[in-house]
This record gives C-alpha cells, sequence and structure tokens, in this order.
C-alpha cells in the first residue's frame, strides 16, 4: 500500500522534527565546542540529523544515537584534517592549523581530551560532555558497561597526567 508508506514516512519525520527540537541545540553546541567552529558544529550536528532520519526505525534513543554519531562525524573530521596537516608539513608548508594532538602549547582540558586516543576519547566525549549513562554510552559503542567503565578510568587517569604535566 503506497499510502501506507507515505503515512509512516511522515510519522517518521514528525518524531525526528520532535528529538530535533528537544536535542539539537545541545547537540550543535557540543559539537562546536569540539572542533572549535560554530558553524561547523551546526553542520555536523544537521548531519547526525539526517543521518537520524536515514536510521529512524532502527533507532531506540535517538539523543545517545546523535552524540555518537556526531562524535564519529567530528573524529572523522580531526582524522582528515590531521591528513591534511601531515601533507601540508611534508610539502614544507605552514598550513596554519594546530592539531589536537599538540598538548605542549596552549593546553585546555578540550586539548587534553582531543589529544586522547579514540577508544578513549569517544566515551569521555559522550559521557562526560553529552550527558550520557555508562549504559548509554556502552550501547552506543557496543561494548559491555564494564568496558566503558574502565576506558573512562584510565582516560581520567590520562587526563590527570596531561592537566598536571601542564601545569
Amino acid at each position: 500500500m503506497p499510502g501506507a508508506a507515505l503515512t509512516a514516512g511522515r510519522s517518521d519525520e514528525l518524531a525526528v522534527r520532535e528529538v530535533y527540537r528537544a536535542h539539537f541545540g545541545m547537540l550543535s553546541g557540543w559539537a562546536s565546542k569540539l572542533v572549535g567552529d560554530p558553524d561547523l558544529g551546526h553542520d555536523v550536528a544537521t548531519e547526525a540529523f539526517l543521518r537520524l532520519l536515514k536510521h529512524w526505525g532502527d533507532v531506540e534513543e535517538p539523543k545517545s544515537w546523535l552524540f555518537t554519531t556526531a562524535a564519529n562525524i567530528i573524529r572523522d573530521h580531526w582524522r582528515k584534517r590531521g591528513r591534511e596537516h601531515a601533507a601540508y608539513q611534508r610539502f614544507g608548508y605552514d598550513d596554519g592549523v594546530t592539531m589536537p594532538g599538540d598538548v605542549a602549547t596552549n593546553l585546555t582540558v578540550r586539548g587534553a581530551v582531543l589529544a586522547l586516543p579514540d577508544r578513549l576519547r569517544v566515551p569521555v566525549m559522550l559521557h562526560y560532555f553529552a550527558d550520557l549513562t555508562v549504559a548509554q554510552v556502552a550501547a552506543q559503542m557496543g561494548k559491555s558497561e564494564g568496558t566503558i567503565k574502565r576506558d573512562l578510568w584510565d582516560a581520567r587517569g590520562r587526563l590527570a597526567k596531561l592537566l598536571e604535566d601542564a601545569r
């Protein structure tokens, strides 16, 4: 029945709009702080919502899913920037970019979190900055709660050392 598919599609779109109203501002602000650019943060949040609309039928917790998707988009962004930065350096050009791994200069909590390996960075971003529970982070990352707790413990230890060394 074509009418049923059309009705379901509109119903999904309305549901996503409600989630959008509830979470877009927070997601956009969160992403903006992580990438250091409000426009790029807005683009990341928008992309996460477009992906949510595509996968709406498979998503149980939209907020968790959105923040995890945004974290993955941001991780891809920093990987791409790292490759671009390395290419510029190889050819002797100064692209004016300070990569997140450059902790020795101007260390901030954001910089310290970005200096963590992906395995630790994403749970920290989701748990401490997106305010997801350990259970939500575990479900989104496909890991056990114990693994997420251990990763958060390891990350706090590394962050403490990084921030203490910068003092």
